[in-house]
């Protein structure tokens, strides 16, 4: 529970916020187009953003960690992508035909990933995700998906699947019962078990799809050798190894994190950062996979895949934000990766620092400019899997997170990572870190040992 001081805080600095919402619940379900932006007692309304802030309609400024679900790795509103924008308004919003800026979006992607031989625009991650399952049923003959407890690859119906905790039960109504069928759920960063049910499928299994961070289930990097034992058995068992990077691709490194980890995927899909904050999805792979979603070759609707529909794909406005984002970090990618990796280990070496000399007990996960505080409990010592996180203290992280946004002007959106962008800086670090020694010391996570100086937080960076 929140307490009721904060929350008496955030009422009074959100009025308008209030206002607004309880104008929004009489339109939208719950008040809200995406269910996860919901947080008690009701979230603020913005209405400007720019570089590292947030701003809401009762004026507030919030240092954004949450960067548009992760998306935003040069900032709100980059200069760079601004002017893009306002040239290509003037010529046109969207087309509804091929355009020429696509493709040097693509080249860009093709040259940073050497497996996307071939690929296909689309508005979503979602979409991106339930193409390259098409893709793999389609060239493989089988029906089968697997993918990780916990894994999220978006709202599309077939990997709707234990994605929240308890895993087993139906991720909500609407749904036949029989989606679960066809999808076989493994558990993450746990080589033997995976296999093992594996092996019970493997005659119809079409493809594995993994995400190399768990993003939306706890910020929990994969195990490089989980990774690449997934994918020997693909290759052994004529099964497509899929790579959701719509999270990590371009944010750990310039493109897939493939290459660093030594992994072959057979497909890889994009999304978030390749957009430059407009809507976007990628699915690219290579050509004899791609090539059965092609219309011109398969004439024959029995051969073809059909994938990449949609009026807004490829449309000119995402195509050139993503080029102009891309463009600039391929330009100054040694500084920017150097800088908020960087910025990310000070974070969570402080974090893990400070709440281990106050006597918390926690686990700070992420790689990179990625990061999220777990606080344990009796159930969990460590979190290595999405059932982990599902254990761990998370009421302690909604306090946490309330009290960074309620009083210091710090948002994460409640239980979810954070993200660094290129425009924050080490001082933005070391204030998240001196207001969690403030939050640490007023009570707030019931910490009952002495307080201890400013010179833990100043220590850790």
């Amino acid at each position: 529970m929140i307490s009721n001081i904060l929350t008496d805080l955030y009422k009074k600095k959100t009025h308008n916020s209030k206002k607004c919402y309880d104008k929004s619940v009489k339109i939208f379900p719950g008040g809200i187009s995406h269910n996860i932006r919901f947080f008690k007692p009701y979230p603020f309304f913005v209405n400007k953003a720019k570089d590292k802030h947030l701003f809401d309609v009762d004026g507030n400024r919030y240092v954004d960690y949450w960067m548009g679900h992760w998306a935003l790795i040069l900032g709100h509103s980059p200069n760079v992508v601004i002017k893009k924008l306002d040239k290509q308004i003037f010529w046109g919003t969207l087309y509804g035909t091929a355009n020429d800026i696509s493709i040097k979006l693509a080249e860009v992607i093709q040259k940073s990933i050497p497996i996307s031989e071939l690929l296909r625009f689309c508005s979503t991650g979602s979409e991106a995700t339930m193409y390259a399952i098409r893709l793999a049923r389609g060239v493989t003959k089988k029906r089968i998906i697997c993918k990780t407890i916990g894994g999220w690859h978006g709202f599309n119906t077939d990997l709707m699947q234990s994605v929240n905790y308890p895993f087993e039960n139906d991720e909500g109504v609407g749904m036949t019962g029989r989606e679960g069928d066809f999808v076989e759920s493994i558990p993450f960063n746990d080589l033997d078990r995976s296999i093992k049910l594996l092996d019970s499928v493997k005659d119809d299994l079409a493809c594995i799809i993994i995400e190399p961070l768990l993003g939306g289930a706890g910020c929990i990097p994969a195990d490089v050798n989980y990774l690449k034992g997934l994918e020997e058995y693909c290759k052994r068992n004529d099964i497509l190894f899929i790579l959701d990077e719509i999270v990590t691709g371009f944010r750990l490194k310039f493109g897939s994190v493939s290459s660093q980890y030594g992994l072959d995927p057979d497909l890889i899909t994009l999304g978030k950062i390749v957009g430059g904050g407009l809507p976007i999805g990628v699915v690219c792979g290579k050509k004899e996979i791609m090539n059965i979603a092609n219309p011109v070759v398969n004439r024959n609707k029995q051969e073809l895949c059909h994938i990449g529909g949609g009026t807004f794909s490829s449309n000119p406005l995402t195509m050139n934000a993503g080029y102009a984002t891309l463009d600039y970090i391929s330009k100054n990618r040694q500084t920017v990766y150097n800088k908020i990796n960087k910025l990310g280990a000070i974070t969570r070496t402080g974090l893990k620092k400070l709440f281990s000399d106050y006597g918390i007990k926690s686990h700070v996960t992420g790689v990179g400019s990625l990061f999220l505080t777990h606080f344990l409990s009796d159930k969990v010592n460590e979190i290595t899997n999405a059932n982990d996180v599902a254990l761990s203290d998370g009421g302690k992280l909604a306090r946490y997170h309330f009290s960074l946004m309620a009083k210091y002007g710090i948002f994460f959106l409640p239980h979810k990572m954070g993200a660094i962008s290129n425009v924050h800086t080490l001082e933005d670090i070391r204030r998240l870190l001196d207001v969690t020694e403030k939050i640490i010391n007023s009570g707030v996570l019931h910490n009952q040992m002495k307080n201890k100086s400013n010179m833990t937080m100043k220590a850790a960076i």
